[in-house]
């Protein structure tokens, strides 16, 4: 390879590639067999795992040359950029050699579109093909589905990607056509659609046949943009639920727009990126999926927009204050479930403690619960916070007040270190 090139190539690719936020992945089995390279068995992400270990992987794009000219994208057929792209044998000699260095522990392949998905899709499989049946690789492989690419190349891209995601992009199809024109929302539901099916037959299949080959282990994921378009968190949540729902995602990831182009039809390129916005969103996908909250229950018709100031969760609580208090000591899982400050870990040790017990609030502290936000909502076996008539309202300005407290005093000790 000439190095120099190469560099070059990826410095181009790997920058392209940092705009796509769905690579974080988990829940991959695919043992390493035989001495090969890698083991895919923690999942692989730009985060922590469970025990705390941070792990990495190379995320770059296979080019960034495309034949689409959607609004949102740098690589944009008509954006003015230096073009680039691998061949599949140089992907995979930069794979290989860099996990052997101990830099990466797998693989995030994207592209823009080539000529055609096909075309385009053939290649990203070739390079996961040759990692696994060349270089005998086991570490994690997420593959970027091309959306219109056939079933065939979907199928044999499950066979050798950990996981295959298809980016929705825009939350609602109006979006879409105001965004990318050129693109058919369906286009991208098929392949979906496809691999759901897939995804099912083979789980049937390995209960009946122990050597049944693997196939995206981990499952599909999708992503979509917010705040290129006016749609609301509302919209945005239906949507997710929506594929949830009828396409067995693992998940589905968040991006905040970041203007990077001049458009009318988007953003002023000076428009600050919606971080919070964006965290909010994750906080209510969590609730959705881990804590049995129904979107309307978190945004609706009178509240279409989430609560930049405090959570979901507390929102909720706010907003539904004739629930509470809770006895922490008799309440049902469901509902110790929708206490803020409580997490599922806790609120399951909670129900296996207090088997043994009445719970106190040093119990419930011992147990992990954030008391600073609880105790506003449940009762325990003792009279501390017992006596008080707060509205929702109060309790907002309290927490809000106490965090802001907190942020002054830690502030305050850095600065008197220098």
């Amino acid at each position: 390879m000439d190095a120099d090139r190469i560099t070059e190539k990826l410095n181009i690719l790997a920058d392209a590639a940092k705009y796509d936020v769905s690579c974080a992945s988990s829940g991959s089995k695919r043992k390493n067999e035989n001495k090969g390279l890698g083991n895919a068995s923690n999942g692989i992400c730009h985060s922590y795992t469970e025990d705390g270990r941070c792990v990495s992987l190379l995320k770059i794009l296979l080019t960034n040359h495309c034949i689409f000219d959607c609004a949102y994208c740098v690589s944009r057929k008509s954006n003015d950029i230096k073009r680039a792209g691998f061949t599949v044998q140089e992907v995979v000699d930069l794979t290989i050699n860099f996990y052997r260095r101990n830099y990466i522990e797998g693989l995030f392949l994207s592209s823009g579109i080539f000529k055609d998905a096909d075309f385009t899709m053939e290649r990203l499989v070739r390079v996961a093909k040759k990692l696994r049946t060349e270089h005998n690789f086991h570490g994690y492989i997420h593959l970027k589905s091309i959306p219109g690419a056939s079933d065939e190349l979907m199928h044999e891209a499950g066979l050798y990607a950990d996981r295959l995601s298809v980016n929705l992009e825009m939350p609602t199809e109006e979006g879409l056509k105001l965004l990318a024109p050129d693109k058919n929302r369906q286009d991208m539901i098929q392949p979906m659609n496809y691999l759901k099916q897939e995804i099912i037959q083979n789980t049937e299949e390995k209960k009946l046949f122990k050597k049944t080959p693997l196939f995206a282990p981990a499952g599909q994921s999708t992503q979509v943009i917010v705040g290129a378009t006016r749609e609301t968190d509302q919209q945005v949540l239906n949507s997710a639920n929506y594929f949830y729902q009828n396409f067995n995602l693992k998940r589905v990831y968040y991006s905040g727009y970041v203007p990077v182009l001049a458009d009318n039809r988007l953003p002023g390129l000076h428009t600050a990126v919606p971080m919070v916005r964006e965290n909010r969103l994750y906080q209510a996908d969590w609730l959705m999926r881990f804590y049995g909250f129904k979107v309307n229950e978190i945004v609706n018709e009178a509240q279409p927009l989430l609560d930049l100031d405090i959570d979901p969760k507390l929102s909720w609580a706010i907003r539904n204050m004739q629930v509470f208090p809770l006895d922490i000591n008799k309440a049902s899982l469901q509902l110790i479930l929708r206490v803020p400050g409580i997490g599922v870990q806790s609120a399951q040790k909670i129900i296996n403690a207090r088997k043994f017990r009445k719970l106190t609030w040093e119990n419930l502290k011992l147990l992990g619960v954030a008391l600073n936000r609880a105790k506003y909502f449940i009762t325990c076996n003792s009279n501390i916070f017992e006596k008080r008539d707060l509205v929702g309202t109060s309790i907002k300005q309290f927490i809000l007040a106490e965090s802001q407290s907190k942020y002054l005093k830690n502030k305050q000790q850095q600065l008197s270190l220098f």
